[in-house]
């Protein structure tokens, strides 16, 4: 960032900034006789000129300045009575931060760093800003450093503050739900008081995700709404508040939460937060899903190039019953029907027949492979598949050999049972020593094997999280250590072995966020597949991340978790509205069923880009008779529809002789759209206006269209 001098050439001092993404305008200004930056506009270029929609003289005056004040970063100290966002002292003093702006550095309108300094207390808070190129998201975070001889205490330090205004109070949207059935899609109206959502299961977990959104209640969820948005860039504890605050505007704070109720910062010590990316769109929570689309296919970089695979994973077929004859049986019908991937789940390693052992000793096991695993591998990839593996790294199985060789490797309080879960314990990642097992483990199968796919996956949270014999300044935030273990094995995954794709696993979605997108290549959404739960988890998720990140499976019907049957169709079409595979015990499928599945998987190869690269609009939610989800090729050259009917199938279209139809978004009303299949030809208006129609039938559930543009 190159410095500028914060005075313009009147001479006076420059107390306001202006900070512009792709479509939208962030402005900054000096209040409060300079003792915090307040958000004087957030919307589309050219909100700025005006008066500010957060003018915090029409509150009421029976508070501070400070707390009726859209302040971005505000200290209990100023801000006594209505919520701070950092909270400090010096140990045995009482806690408070009354600092002052001391400096700015900006980089044109792409970058900007705001300085304030309490000198008594020994802190200096740099608030910071990046406008993402090519995005409407910009990230903010802050750094805190302890400037005194002292030590301090922080007991909160949130990331930033985001101030929206809404005069008819907030409608907020987040995504709800458990193991399962995670982003269920939840409203909310906030009329007063405070809302706050949370996860102290040392990953993001099932219950939330560190994602909001927020608009006027006054206005409609969809269509020409303004709509704002954050999301916490954090794989560990984490929480988001939002306050509806006197005069009418909600406050939104977000930050990681320290393991231990407060973080000890030396002197000479900074201390930075997780990054927390705003966005808007000024065309509700459709446009907005189209924002974090961009911004997540911007964190993916240049492996947005490489398509992703269709896969096979074996995991619903042979569950730990895992040997080459079986596995070979499958991948010979994978690739037949088209799979360019094929993954062997749990069970592959040594002394594990079931859940009760084997987790930490990751050798192929020989009675499984007796030919050697390099010559199963070998035959696979003969097929003319990839190659990859399940594994765990996070988890230990009591009776291992690593556990008999290295107990105080796993979370424990000493003189205290240990909790089971999945019948497996926690490896404390936060121990250097672990890491450097972990990628050493991870180098020698990725160095001996020819693997090129790795799904890694995490069932537990931790439970008892101590670390016997550490000292109170190592132990005090172990999940900020835990979270600095996992992204630097993720990072050397990304950087020695470059060419291997990694899927991100939780328990399904327990740990989704956009410092695993970033590192990852997709992500296991839920362990849910059957397919009408699965639209609902997938509507939700598609509102907060990009279709390129989300993997589905094709699995068997009814399903493990729903009953309701449907169609192959369905479930091929739900799968491909993300980044297809299938999980299906294929050696079961008779030959009419396998020809249907190598027909999907043809045309899903033919469109995939389309649907990983396109910009999405969501058609009707599954709650509706027929749903859908449109993705419009860059430079609208394709536009495919994924659509599936989600009520009853009873053999007759919906209301007979009339069918149902989803009205697209976005077209050209005056271009021409043929489809691809039929070879009929619509207008962009009557695509818009009368809509895309669907005679559905008991047979007929799900359909993709692709329509050219002509």
């Amino acid at each position: 960032m190159t410095p500028h001098d914060r005075r313009p050439h009147d001479g006076k001092p420059h107390d306001r900034w202006i900070l512009r993404t792709e479509n939208t305008t962030y402005a900054v200004a000096l209040a409060g006789d300079g003792q915090w930056a307040e958000l004087t506009a957030w919307g589309p270029h050219g909100v700025e000129t005006g008066p500010s929609a957060l003018d915090w003289s029409r509150r009421t005056h029976f508070i501070t300045p400070a707390d009726a004040a859209p302040a971005e970063y505000i200290p209990y100290g100023l801000r006594p009575f209505t919520g701070a966002d950092l909270v400090a002292q010096r140990p045995g003093e009482e806690r408070g931060v009354w600092w002052r702006f001391t400096d700015a550095t900006e980089d044109g309108d792409r970058a900007l760093r705001l300085v304030f300094t309490d000198e008594l207390l020994g802190l200096t808070a740099a608030l910071c800003y990046e406008a993402v190129p090519g995005t409407d998201v910009i990230l903010r975070w802050t750094e805190l450093t302890c400037t005194g001889d002292t030590e301090l205490r922080l007991e909160r330090f949130d990331s930033a503050a985001v101030n929206i205004p809404a005069e008819a109070g907030a409608r907020l949207t987040c995504l709800t739900g458990q193991w399962a059935r995670e982003f269920q899609l939840t409203q909310l109206e906030l009329a007063r008081g405070r809302f706050e959502m949370a996860s102290t299961q040392g990953v993001p977990g099932h219950a939330y995700a560190p994602w909001l959104a927020v608009q006027d209640a006054a206005s409609p969820a969809e269509g020409a709404t303004p709509t704002y948005g954050i999301a916490l860039e954090w794989s560990g504890n984490w929480h988001i508040t939002a306050d509806a605050e006197p005069g009418g505007a909600v406050r939104v704070r977000a930050g990681r939460l320290p393991h231990e109720s407060a973080v000890r910062l030396a002197s000479g010590a900074t201390l930075t937060t997780p990054r927390l990316a705003c966005a808007f769109s000024p065309d509700g929570l459709d446009g907005l899903a189209r924002v974090w689309h961009r911004y997540e296919r911007h964190l993916t970089g240049d492996r947005m190039d490489r398509p992703r695979k269709v896969l096979y994973n074996s995991w619903e077929a042979t569950g730990f019953d895992v040997d080459a004859a079986s596995q070979l049986e499958l991948a010979r019908i994978a690739a037949d029907m088209g799979a360019e991937l094929f993954v062997v789940d749990d069970g592959w390693f040594t002394g594990r027949p079931d859940d009760t052992g084997g987790l930490g000793d990751w050798h192929p096991d020989p009675a499984s492979f007796p030919d050697g695993f390099d010559h199963f591998v070998s035959r696979v990839r003969d097929l003319g598949m990839d190659f990859g593996l399940w594994i765990e790294p996070e988890a230990i199985s009591p009776n291992s050999a690593l556990y008999a060789e290295h107990p105080e490797w796993v979370y424990r309080v000493e003189g205290r049972p240990a909790t089971l879960v999945r019948n497996q314990l926690l490896l404390d990642l936060g121990r250097v020593d672990v890491q450097d097992f972990v990628l050493a483990t991870l180098d020698r199968l990725l160095g001996d094997h020819d693997i090129s796919y790795l799904k890694w996956d995490m069932n537990r949270p931790p439970t008892e999280r101590g670390r016997p014999g550490a000292g109170p300044v190592e132990r005090q935030d172990l999940d900020a250590a835990h979270v600095a273990g996992y992204l630097r094995v993720l990072d050397h995954l990304r950087t020695e072995h470059p060419h291997v794709t990694v899927e991100g696993c939780a328990g399904g979605g327990g740990r989704i966020e956009h410092a695993t997108i970033a590192r990852t290549d997709v992500v296991w959404p839920s362990d849910n597949t059957a397919p009408l739960d699965r639209l609902s988890i997938q509507y939700g998720y598609l509102h907060a991340h990009a279709p390129h990140t989300m993997s589905s499976w094709v699995t068997d019907s009814p399903g493990v978790f729903d009953p309701r049957p449907r169609s192959l169709a369905f479930r091929f079409v739900s799968s491909a509205a993300g980044v297809l595979g299938i999980g299906a015990d294929i050696r079961t499928w008779p030959e009419e069923r396998r020809a249907e599945a190598a027909e999907w998987i043809a045309r899903y190869k033919e469109i995939r880009e389309v649907i990983h690269h396109g910009e999405v609009g969501l058609l009707n939610t599954p709650a509706d008779a027929t749903c859908g989800v449109q993705y419009e090729e860059p430079g609208g050259g394709r536009v495919v529809v994924t659509a599936w009917n989600t009520g009853r199938l009873d053999g007759a279209p919906l209301v007979p002789g009339r069918p149902a139809r989803l009205r697209l978004r976005g077209l050209d009303a005056a271009a021409r759209y043929r489809d691809a299949a039929s070879g009929q030809v619509y207008s962009g208006a009557h695509l818009v206006h009368s809509g895309l129609p669907f005679a559905w039938t008991e047979r007929y559930d799900a359909e993709l269209v692709v329509l050219v543009r002509q």
